[in-house]
This record gives C-alpha cells, structure tokens and sequence, in this order.
C-alpha cells in the first residue's frame, strides 16, 4: 500500500514539473487573432479602359467625291427639305487604303429653289450633302456641297454653295419671236398677195412670238436619275477607322 502511495506522489510531482516548464517557455511572437472576414476579390481591369485609342481618319476639306443620283430632282415639283439620295461610284483612297468604298449611300437635303421667271429669271436649285452611309451601316454625318454637274444637261453650278442653275432661254426666245414673225410674214403675204401685205403679217407674228415668248416659263432644272454630281467636302470628315471596311 505504502509503495502505491509513494508511485501516485511521484507521478503527480513530474505532471507538476512538466506543466511548470510548458508554463516557463516565452512565447515566439505575438498572436495573431484570426480575420474572419470576407476579402473582395478586385475587379479584372477592363482593356478598353486603358490608353489605347481609336485610331481615326480625317479626309481632308476641299476632297472631291463623284456620286450617282438615285432619284430625279426637279424645280417643277420639289419643295425645300425634301430629301436627295445618291451613292458614291468611284471608292476614295488614302494612306494606300479605301475609307470610303464606291457603293457607299449619300443623303442631303434640298436647302432652296427657286422657279424660273417669264421674262428674266433662271430656275435653281441648292441642295447639301448630310449623311454619309457604309455598306456596313456605320453612319456619318458628312457636311459636302455639290461641285459640278458633269451628267446635266443645259445646267450649271455657279456659287460656293454650289448651286445647280439653268442655262438661259435667249436663243429659245429668240427663236420663237422669229419663227412666229416669218409665220405671220407668209400669212400676210399670201392674204394680199403684196409685199406690202407680208411686212404687215411679219410685224404682227413678231408681236405675237414676243408675246409668246414673255408669257412662257423658262425650263426647270431637272437632274434626272443616275446623274453625275462631284461632291465637295465643306469641312473635314473624320472617320473610325475601326468602322471601316478592311
């Protein structure tokens, strides 16, 4: 019994001594309490967020492009703000490159006409190119005025603006008074057999030709469809040449 006693004292005391050196022992460093919170993962950064910059085009003022109307234009029935259609026909390069490809669509909008008088006064029309239209829907707005007619007949372009005019009816209107004055002169003639009688008829078929001749209109400007028209740019346009057909 004495010796279970004495084994149960030493057992204690080396627990005793085990605990006590544990208890001796510095810590290595200080401890960290434990996050127990949620860390958001930051956002991706985006590539179009950075310093990479469209890359754009700028067709210079005063650049010519030929178009093709596609629908006729006429001072006899056209009103201001009607719109005109046409299509380029011929691509326009630069920097060995195509930024604006034939078949491209071209809008504008009739800006002013004025109708033709009866004795003095030529019919006009002016009208501005807006809209500038890819084959791949990119649109862009596109100031441009017209520089030449080269499909119209009997018309012209006069003006910065590039307004369209009709040729004038001097030889139209002097040859009416004259075939109406020989008219008259062969009618005179014939009723009195005198010469007498033929300048009386020449003086009134003369009178009647002017008079003809002052209550008629001039002819209208009338740009018929498929004509040619040169365009001009007014202002430099600016192209994304990200847009652009490659």
């Amino acid at each position: 019994m004495c010796r279970g006693i004495l084994e149960t004292f030493v057992m204690v005391g080396l627990l005793g001594a085990a605990l006590g050196a544990f208890a001796q022992r510095e810590p290595e460093g200080p401890v960290q309490p434990l996050d127990l919170r949620v860390r958001e993962t930051p956002a991706p950064i985006s590539a179009s967020a950075g310093a990479v910059s469209v890359r754009q085009i700028t067709v210079a003022t005063g650049t010519k492009i030929p178009l093709v109307l596609r629908q006729a234009i006429s001072t006899k029935n056209a009103r201001v703000g009607d719109a005109v259609y046409a299509e380029t026909n011929f691509p326009v390069v630069q920097d060995d490159r195509t930024v604006i490809p034939a078949g491209t669509y071209v809008q504008g909008v009739i800006s002013e006409i004025k109708k033709p008088g009866r004795i003095k006064g030529r019919a006009e029309v002016l009208f501005h190119f807006t809209t500038l239209v890819f084959p791949s829907g990119y649109t862009v707005q596109m100031p441009g005025s017209v520089e030449n007619v080269p499909g119209a007949e009997h018309s012209r372009v006069k003006g910065p603006e590039g307004t369209v005019q009709q040729d004038g009816e001097k030889g139209k209107e002097i040859g009416t008074v004259a075939s109406t004055a020989a008219t008259g002169a062969g009618i005179g003639g014939l009723a009195t057999q005198s010469g007498k009688g033929a300048g009386i008829g020449a003086g009134l078929g003369g009178a009647t030709g002017l008079a003809i001749a002052m209550l008629t209109h001039g002819s209208d400007v009338r740009l018929e469809r498929g004509t040619s028209v040169e365009m001009v740019l007014s202002r430099p346009l600016t192209l994304d040449q990200a847009k652009l057909p490659r």
